[in-house]
This record gives C-alpha cells, structure tokens and sequence, in this order.
C-alpha cells in the first residue's frame, strides 16, 4: 500500500472530489487518492467505455459514486454542497480532438460550460480550499514549431476540442482573478490548471487514441493502422501528470494564493517520438510481428490533427520540484505490462496498485520532492 505520507500527508482523510473519475485518467486519480487516505466523491458521467478501467478496478464500492453530468449545475452545486469537499479535481471532459469534430457543439458546451458549473459551485460551497482544473497541451496555438510551449505562450486551437481547452484556461483565469483572488479576505482558495501531455498507460479504452487502437488490433489479429505517423507528441505515462496534480493541489492547500497559475506536466524532450516509432515499440514489447499501415492518405478520414507539439516544464522542475519519473523505455513498458497482465486475468486493482507503488519507489529513488518524506 502506498504511504499516506506522500505529498505531506496532505490527502489523508481530506474529502476529495473528482469530476470524471469514471474516465482514464479520472481512475487512475482516484486509485490513488484512495491509497492515499482520501475520503473521494465522484461525479461523472456513466464510464465511457467498454470494458473501462473504473469498472475494471472495481472503484464504485470504495467511494462516493454519483451519476452526474457537468453541464447540470444545480445538481453539482448539490452535490458539491451536500459532501463539503476539501479539494477539488476536475477532470470531466469531452476529451477526443476527432470526436470534437463530430459533435463540436457537445464539445464546447462539455468542456467550457461544464468548467464554468463547477467553478461557479466551488466559488458557493465555503469548505473548498483547492480546485485542480484539468485542461490539456492542446490548448496552445500550435504554430507547428520546435520550440516547447511554456505557460505564457498564447492559447488557441485549432480543432473544437483544443479551442475548448484554450477557452478553459481563459474562463479558470477570470474566475481566478475575480472571486479567488488574494484581496479576497473572506476566502483563502487557490483554483490552478494544469496541462499534461499525451497521456498512455493502462486501461486506456477509447477510440482514435493510438495505445488502445494497437491493443485492440494487435489482440484482434488485426492490421493497425496509422493516422499520423509522423506526428510528434509529448507522451508520457498517466502517473506522470497525476503526480504533478496531487503535488499542485498539495502545494495550494498549504498556500492557496502562491500556486493559482497555469501549469505544464511535460515530459522531457527524449520522450517525444513520433507516433509511428511509439507503434514500433509497442509491437516489440509486446513480442508481434510488426503489422501495421500508413493510411495517411486516407481522404475519407481526414482531419486536422497536430503534427508536432512539446511542452516546457521549466515552471514546475523551478517551482514545483517535479521531474518526470519514466523515461520512453518505462513508459511502454509499464503500458503494455498492464494489458498483458489484464489478459491473463490478473487481479487488476492489486496489480495496478502495485504499479503505483513501483512509481513511487523510482520516484523516491530519483529524489523527487513529493515522494521522499522528510
């Protein structure tokens, strides 16, 4: 089990909620928090796949589990007065660029209005102290350079789901500014964003992401295919983002108005591949024959998607003391092991605690500033 004393022991026995915890990255969040001591509610949307890692790690029995759509905000503002939480995560999103072109109007009313809901019910409920607003790399205007996005560089998007994003981040700034200030004397909150990279790792089931499209193929017998092989991305393993979220929320529960910025949880420059090297190394740690197809050139499929995109972490190496824990090899290593290990019917939610704990020790090891107890 995890020590509750990571991150100083801040998350044990807070009341924590987790907006789309029922998603990818919302379980792995969840998992942890728990292990970490934390008393966690939940309010998501039903999962959006099958099979789904919430469902997988079998969450529903351990926390406050509530069926709820962000877009409701009466019915958030309920819940959220009803459970009192400490600290807020907000990871509930529409979170697919092609999907975005698909249904942009679901896109943009999800991930602006629904942001605009839970920051105007953090804003009414009095036991909130800290609010982490999840947004994405993608909410920069990508200009297809090779420098790395820092945090001042400015928002866009290109797609209706990256303009969504960019759009978070400008509604979290003036909420923020207006009512969170630190001229607020009546109020000592800090509401922060954070913008992470691709993020792979296991039990990840979504459709059009590249690391569940090669597990399915590959277990399927069939050819995968590839939309952008040659699209650089800033891949990074799920841990990694969660552990500069947790290390942020710590940090604006201690100090509420030091830390009420945006932030990037990148990884580093050795780890963006291109998409067609990341399917590469995938088919070789899991042992196939290479069986893959460039379908590029796929009119009837077309979209604008990114070709290159980095992220600066500068801010929070300086600031923050958060390094990026795997490197490329570890990061597919550890992705495939969890499918491997969910094929063979292992016992998911020990083996994917233990995966945690493996990334708390190397933490440890390297030193980083939230995993060594001092």
């Amino acid at each position: 089990m995890i020590l509750k004393d990571l991150f100083g022991g801040v998350f044990q026995n807070k009341k924590i909620f987790v907006t789309g915890h029922t998603g990818f990255q919302g379980s792995w969040l969840t998992l942890w928090l728990k292990s970490l001591g934390a008393k966690v509610t939940g309010y998501s949307l039903l999962p959006p796949t099958k099979p789904s890692l919430f469902e997988i790690l079998q969450l529903k029995q351990d926390i406050n589990h509530i069926v709820g759509d962000v877009r409701d905000h009466s019915f958030l503002q309920k819940c959220l007065i009803k459970h009192k939480p400490d600290i807020v995560f907000h990871l509930a999103a529409q979170p697919l660029v092609r999907l975005s072109y698909e249904k942009p109007v679901d896109t943009f009313h999800t991930n602006i209005m629904g942001t605009v809901n839970l920051l105007e019910a953090i804003r009414n409920t009095q036991s909130v102290k800290a609010g982490i607003i999840i947004t994405s790399d993608k909410c920069y205007e990508n200009k297809e350079w090779g420098f790395a996005y820092r945090e001042n560089d400015p928002l866009g998007g290109f797609d209706p789901y990256s303009a969504s994003k960019g759009a978070t981040e400008i509604v979290t700034s003036s909420y923020s500014r207006s009512f969170f200030h630190s001229n607020n004397k009546k109020r000592k909150i800090g509401i922060a964003t954070v913008r992470a990279g691709n993020v792979i790792g296991g039990g990840d089931w979504a459709q059009d992401r590249i690391v569940p499209d090669c597990i399915r193929s590959i277990y399927s017998g069939k050819q995968i295919l590839i939309r952008n092989p040659k699209s650089i991305r800033p891949w990074q393993h799920v841990l990694e983002p969660i552990s500069g979220m947790l290390l942020l929320a710590s940090k604006l529960w201690d100090n509420p108005h030091s830390y009420n910025e945006s932030w990037n949880f990148g990884p580093n420059l050795s780890t963006n591949v291109t998409v067609k090297e990341l399917v590469i190394q995938i088919i070789k740690e899991l042992k196939q024959k290479p069986n893959w197809k460039d379908v590029s050139k796929n009119t009837k499929s077309a979209v604008h998607e990114a070709n290159f995109l980095r992220l600066d972490s500068t801010k929070a190496n300086n600031l923050l003391g958060w390094r990026q824990t795997y490197d490329n090899k570890e990061t597919i290593s550890e992705t495939t092991s969890w499918y491997q290990n969910y094929i063979k019917k292992t016992e998911m939610k020990k083996f994917t605690l233990l995966q945690i704990k493996k990334y708390v020790e190397k933490a440890k090891h390297m030193n980083a500033a939230w995993a060594v107890n001092k």
